[in-house]
């Protein structure tokens, strides 16, 4: 079986599914790899070290897809809709393609590709259990974007993170206010401890306060209502209006008391709740900063924009969509562990054999034989046709 690596074409994608390292991997379990030519190149992998571990460079981004059995890829179509629809036009019947898919965002891609006959997994989808942990792309790209968005935040207000004695005089520690303590929401925490922020941190879900608490953070209780507020795979579930207009008014005190926001709830497949209105950032100080991590699905800020840079009276909101893009070197890395974790548990006599029986094989498995398999995404893919 031959896996192709292509380079990303997504704006901004500057990650490679498969690092170098990762090919050695690969060609332990019989398979032979192709790569496009610098498709790790903006990660800081360039083609020799591919060359070095084993891989052929192809001669075009046509030969790569032509050749390859399966293609690894960060986004797939799904996940890439504008210029990923130039490569889905190229998969035939049979091809395996497996990355991170949007299938709950796109289902539309889901059904282009049933219909070509492409084998589709979206690692989205693995299963959030513990045989899966090294395989979940979403936290460890998580991880990353927790990181970077309070660097982000800090590079942006107009004040120090830590409390300094200097003698010029004592230099006040900053407060951050971290909304959502999933893997993004806790990293920030860490992050900003480690900068020397005063940290606060608020989630809909109680049994992260004890998680908050051991990062140093001090936990913000509302007097909510929050039984339900977690599903079964840890992830916090949707509430109705009323809930999330109450939790904006006990919220906003501390919103105007911070001088860095970083906001991380999302909900997968689904637009993420306003959290911040724009009343409460009229409220906050002139300086302060909005890093809202849930920008791509409309955003936690009332006044977020996607990808933009808005300042409202002094207070600047950030809505980046992508910033493990940013950190592309150890993001790839984190990533390429995770894909080839999933890819080699799929692998039976240097094949790849569907086994339904296998909880993170049937999760993830989006398209085969011409249909769309998952019935998360065949329910959402029935009524648009």
């Amino acid at each position: 079986m031959t896996v192709g690596i292509i380079k990303e074409t997504f704006p901004g994608e500057r990650r490679v599914a498969v690092i170098p390292a990762g090919v050695a991997t690969l060609k332990k379990a019989g398979i032979t790899v192709v790569v496009e030519a610098g498709a790790g190149a903006e990660a800081g992998f360039p083609d020799d070290q591919y060359v070095a571990q084993g891989a052929t460079v192809g001669s075009s981004r046509a030969d790569v897809i032509a050749r390859a059995d399966c293609l690894l890829q960060v986004r797939t179509p799904g996940a890439n809709p504008v210029s990923g629809r130039a490569d889905a036009e190229a998969l035939r019947p049979g091809q395996v393609i497996v990355g991170m898919a949007d299938p709950l965002g796109t289902p539309e891609a889901a059904d282009y590709l049933a219909s070509k006959g492409v084998t589709s997994f979206a690692l989205e989808l693995i299963p959030r259990i513990t045989r899966a942990q090294s395989m979940d792309v979403l936290s460890s790209m998580a991880t990353v974007a927790g990181y970077k968005a309070v660097l982000l935040a800090a590079d942006t207000m107009p004040r120090m993170c830590p409390m300094m004695m200097t003698a010029a005089g004592t230099v006040q520690a900053a407060h951050a206010f971290v909304i959502g303590a999933g893997v993004a929401g806790l990293q920030a925490i860490a992050s900003a401890r480690r900068l020397g922020a005063k940290v606060e941190a608020y989630d809909v879900r109680p049994a992260v306060k004890e998680q908050i608490q051991s990062l140093g953070a001090r936990f913000v209780e509302l007097p909510l209502e929050s039984a339900g507020a977690e599903d079964k795979g840890g992830y916090a579930k949707a509430q109705d209006e009323a809930f999330y207009q109450k939790q904006r008014e006990l919220m906003a005190k501390s919103v105007a008391a911070a001088d860095m926001v970083i906001t991380t709830a999302a909900i997968p497949g689904k637009k993420s709740p306003v959290l911040i209105t724009a009343d409460a950032v009229k409220g906050m100080k002139p300086g302060s900063v909005i890093v809202d991590l849930a920008a791509e699905r409309g955003g936690n800020c009332e006044l977020t924009r996607a990808d933009e840079r808005v300042v409202v009276n002094g207070v600047t909101i950030l809505g980046p969509t992508n910033l493990a893009a940013e950190v592309p070197y150890h993001a790839s890395q984190m990533y390429s562990k995770n894909i080839l974790t999933f890819f080699t548990s799929l692998l039976r006599d240097g094949q790849v054999a569907i086994n339904l029986e296998d909880e993170v094989c049937r999760d993830t498995l989006v398209t085969r034989d011409g249909q769309v398999v998952n019935e998360r995404i065949k329910a959402l893919v029935a009524p648009a046709r």
